[in-house]
């Protein structure tokens, strides 16, 4: 809530009109964002702040993202409350994600007193209006080839704004307000929402079947890709990766509708404009050499797994299609060192190494669990074990892919599943995380249904030997326990190894 103006003074003559608020068309120059403590509605907060504009919202919890937006000049409120309303002067545009219901409070009274409510993508969309707007889309990968794109362009210098779905390791954050001209974002398919942007360069990693609680079917998911592809700008340029078929096709589509597009892969049937030509593991990173218009570059990355290879080269030639030199791409490329929650270093203890990742899809669980295994060195019954500690994310995602995550899962030595995590959904009989349990090729002795949440880190714990790898993963909150595994490891409070 804004204080009232003074009122000018009889004695002082008359009133000089205030300075208009800062503000953004479409927006205004009050957002109230409800899950403001969210990945993507507190890097739109961290923006509009940014740029002047005041800032208001709610969240379930104190946390660190609130924590920061407080800092930064927010008001938040704890709980969502029809009253938080109560406190807004002035016009105010209300923003929501898909993970809000109709039946929160707050929404409710906002569309009750006739508010504007627009969607998390339309506000973001409306931030990157006058910029050149890079779009990085896909099933998979997305975070991370965006986060490579942003250090990139900041190591050349751009400085784009740009509004990440996880922090940087770097900087600890996922959105900037840049100086330069340019825009990057993680644009979101799992709700269509991404065909509110309309980008110059447009990055698609892959297209996979997923999220199909809202797109309802394999065709339905891939028809919202043609319609983002729509949304290039006149003399637009798509990226993509030409060794995923669905990517491949979209490209296709791309060609007979006259765009111009850029493919990066190892093995592109119609040529590649970035070829991946070596791929050699390298401690916890790699060693990649590639082509681009026939030259010969070499990038050392900080990062694991021929999947991170890959998304380096879609945000390479994004790179190009901006007007960024080469060599200065792939030193910056270099610099990459990671995002929070994608193959995330927690620590070490007890001679065991424990990391957290985000998959949440079979193919993220088969390409993280791969890249450990790179990592580590190793193959099954050797020294140097991979063991993972995983959370199905959705009652809809688990029932769809039980299989499949069996089989990724069973890339690693040993497996703990966890309980679903429900998110946004209700329940399902006769879904649960057994499905996936009971789906994983490994000897029994070896799968384990997790025990109650509380006794999971001592559980992992007991499993875990010197030299072993041990994950966290998934989408939900099993990201917190990555220190409680290696309080359990040292057995001291603070996590330190003795």
């Amino acid at each position: 809530m804004r204080e009232p103006a003074n009122e000018p003074s009889a004695q002082r003559g008359p009133s000089v009109p205030a300075t208009p608020e800062p503000s953004v068309p479409g927006l205004g120059a009050h957002v109230h964002l409800i899950g403001i403590g969210g990945a993507g509605m507190s890097g739109i907060a961290r923006i509009l702040l940014a740029r002047g504009v005041a800032v208001s919202g709610s969240d379930a919890r104190d946390s660190r993202p609130v924590l920061a937006l407080r800092t930064l000049g927010a008001h938040v409120a704890v709980g969502h409350d029809a009253a938080n309303l109560d406190q807004l002067d002035g016009p105010v545009t209300v923003v929501v994600s898909t993970a809000i219901r109709e039946t929160n409070p707050e929404l409710a009274a906002a569309r009750e007193r006739g508010l504007t409510v627009v969607h998390r993508a339309t506000a973001l969309a409306a931030l990157t209006q006058g910029r050149r707007l890079v779009a990085i889309a896909g099933t998979h990968g997305k975070t991370s080839t965006t986060s490579m794109a942003t250090v990139a362009l900041q190591h050349c210098g751009v400085d784009p704004s740009f509004a990440i779905g996880g922090d940087l390791t770097a900087s600890g954050t996922g959105a900037h307000h840049g100086t330069g001209g340019v825009f990057v974002v993680e644009a979101d398919e799992s709700d269509g929402s991404f065909t509110a942007f309309a980008p110059s360069v447009a990055v698609v990693t892959n297209i996979e079947p997923d999220h199909l609680d809202h797109h309802g079917d394999e065709r339905a998911y891939r028809a919202v890709f043609d319609r983002f592809l729509e949304r290039l700008t006149p003399g637009g340029v798509l990226v993509t990766c030409g060794d995923d078929p669905g990517a491949d096709r979209l490209a296709a589509t791309a060609e007979r509708a006259g765009t111009t597009v850029r493919r990066y892969g190892r093995s592109v049937a119609g040529g590649a404009d970035a070829r991946l030509l070596e791929f050699v593991p390298d401690g916890f990173g790699s060693r990649v050499r590639f082509r681009h218009r026939g030259e010969e570059l070499e990038l050392r990355l900080g990062v694991p797994g021929e999947h991170m290879a890959l998304n380096a080269l879609g945000a390479y030639l994004a790179g190009i299609e901006l007007g960024v030199t080469p060599d200065c791409l792939a030193e910056g490329l270099s610099g990459f060192d990671g995002v929070q929650r994608r193959f995330e270093f927690k620590g070490r203890a007890g001679g065991v190494t424990v990391y957290d990742d985000y998959a949440h899809h079979p193919t993220e669980v088969a390409a993280t669990l791969r890249a450990a295994r790179e990592a580590a060195g190793t193959g099954h019954g050797r020294r140097g074990r991979v063991l993972v500690a995983f959370q199905p994310h959705l009652y809809s995602r688990t029932r769809t892919f039980a299989a499949e995550f069996g089989e990724a899962l069973s890339l690693a030595d040993e497996v703990m599943v966890l309980d679903i995590y429900g998110a946004r959904e209700d329940p399902e009989p006769g879904v649960s995380s057994a499905l996936v349990t009971d789906a994983v090729r490994l000897p029994a002795e070896r799968v384990h249904r997790a025990p109650s949440w509380e006794k999971v880190p001592a559980a992992i714990a007991a499993l875990a030997v010197d030299g072993d790898m041990v994950i966290t993963m998934g989408a939900g909150d099993v990201t917190v326990l990555g220190p409680e595994i290696l309080r359990e490891l040292t057995g001291d409070p603070d996590g330190r190894e003795r």
